[in-house]
């Protein structure tokens, strides 16, 4: 009787619809999809070169934090 039962309707549905079953390989794709893009986020993040030390120089000579000798003193010291 029991080896009907199950035959008929396998041991997980229970005659209630189709379940979880579309679900869970969405969720996991999602999940997939989360993951690679966080990592492909994280090294753009990563490898995006920072501003160099000689526009940060300008910058300040321009905001006026430094006086012109102070900028030429220093653009000398990044070069050399």
């Amino acid at each position: 009787m029991t080896a009907m039962i199950l035959a008929g309707h396998g041991p997980w549905h229970h005659g209630n619809g189709p379940g979880w079953w579309p679900v869970i390989p969405l969720a996991f794709g999602l999940f997939w999809l989360l993951v690679l893009g966080g990592g492909g986020y994280l090294l753009w993040r990563r490898t995006k070169s920072p501003a160099s030390a000689e526009s940060m120089l300008a910058d300040r000579y321009a905001r006026g934090e430094i006086d012109e000798e102070e900028y030429r003193e220093r653009l000398a010291v990044l070069r050399s």
